[in-house]
């Protein structure tokens, strides 16, 4: 996610450059737009192909874990070498992916174009996000916060729709962001630079995690509400449709791909409805709804009704717009300037494991005991863990 970029120093445009912003808005919600595009395609994808659900999880586990590797070697390339260049190296090669899933047949070729995806949306946020507050240092924030949820909102509801009312299911919703990809690179040479070139560009690729000492405790009361988050996330993304389908009877792409739109459009919600309330409030607010949305949705589940499902996924995504925004916020003014990096570092590592990794497991397990009871299992863990992260966000501030 981009809100975390809010952070990062620049020192280049003085006053605001509109059309730098726009584009910077633009083009961010594009990457996550075609993050989440597959997702209401996985039910399509398993049809045709015979996936399992361990592949879909492996599919998915492949773009954050490439996603996760640029964003430790070239996150911050562009405050050597620029914001255009590197910009324009992940539009192409996020065209690149979007080809490659217009022509995938495989599960082998879903894996290589969300690897390259990966690494265009890790190459991406960081230089788009310091794009945006070189241009708007006031209003940055913000549309650093909102950009992601908005275009996951718009990835999945737009190939959902695609899929369910338009023809070539499988290919429309990459042509259209293969075409948008090509015509954000052509406008973005007509913007201004706006990151100075230095020297260091080769240092930065260096992988570097660390976590202030000042900061360490913080890190580790809040790690059981970001695993969270983050874990039921990456479960949305990869396994939500197939659950739908199967607890409800319903294949329609249109019905997988809008329970998915709804988390991520009321976690964007939530992000601006609470950009100025007290981040420690945030918090409890965020993790308090993430824990009663998720005992509604696994409720839907169990009762095979889609509006309960949509009910509970609805108060999720608010609670998981808020709590990783009360995280950052509570966790980043910790850090001195110099140290921000690191710890995001260490945030994003976090963060992305967490949004992979039990995916996978359920992946594993769901052949043993069903969809369905693994997503009783997975939902009872997020439980305890925001149970347990509210419990400890409390006590600290007693």
């Amino acid at each position: 996610m981009s809100c975390a970029v809010a952070s990062v120093e620049t020192t280049q445009l003085p006053t605001s450059r509109p059309g730098l912003t726009v584009f910077g808005v633009i083009a961010a919600v594009t990457f996550s737009a075609s993050s989440s595009a597959p997702t209401p395609l996985y039910r399509l994808y398993q049809e045709h192909l015979g996936l399992s659900p361990l592949l879909l999880t492996v599919i998915f586990a492949a773009y954050t874990f490439s996603l996760l590797a640029a964003l430790l070697t070239v996150g911050s390339l562009s405050d050597y070498v620029g914001r255009r260049p590197v910009t324009f190296a992940a539009l192409v090669l996020n065209a690149l992916a979007m080809y490659m899933f217009i022509e995938a047949h495989t599960a082998a070729a879903l894996i290589a174009a969300r690897v390259v995806q990966g690494v265009a949306v890790g190459a991406a946020i960081t230089t788009l996000g310091a794009a945006i507050l070189d241009a708007d240092r006031t209003r940055g924030p913000l549309f650093n916060s909102v950009t992601a949820f908005a275009g996951l909102t718009l990835g999945a509801f737009g190939a959902a729709a695609l899929a369910t009312y338009a023809p070539a299911p499988e290919q429309l919703i990459y042509v259209v962001l293969l075409v948008v990809s090509v015509l954000e690179a052509l406008v973005l040479w007509q913007l201004p630079e706006s990151a100075e070139r230095r020297q260091g560009a080769l240092a930065s690729l260096r992988p570097h995690v660390s976590v202030p000492p000042q900061t360490r405790q913080t890190l580790i009361r809040l790690t059981p509400v970001n695993v969270a988050a983050w874990a039921l996330g990456g479960f949305y993304l990869s396994l939500m449709p197939s659950l739908v389908r199967v607890a409800t009877g319903l294949v329609s792409p249109m019905v997988g791909g809008t329970v998915v739109a709804a988390l991520m459009f009321t976690a964007a919600v939530a992000v601006v409805a609470f950009r100025n309330w007290p981040a420690a409030r945030v918090l409890t607010i965020g993790t308090s709804a993430l824990a009663a949305g998720v005992a509604v949705t696994l409720a839907g589940v169990r009762m095979q009704t889609v509006p309960l499902l949509l009910l509970g996924t609805v108060i999720a995504g608010f609670g998981f717009g808020a709590a990783f925004s009360g995280t950052v916020r509570t966790l980043l003014p910790l850090a001195a300037a110099g140290e921000r990096a690191g710890l995001l570092s260490a945030f994003y590592v976090e963060s992305y494991l967490a949004f992979s990794l039990p995916a996978i497991l359920v992946g594993l397990l769901a052949p043993v005991v069903g969809l369905p009871i693994s997503a009783y299992i997975y939902g009872t863990v997020i439980l305890l863990l925001a149970m347990s992260s509210l419990v400890a966000v409390r006590v600290s501030a007693r």
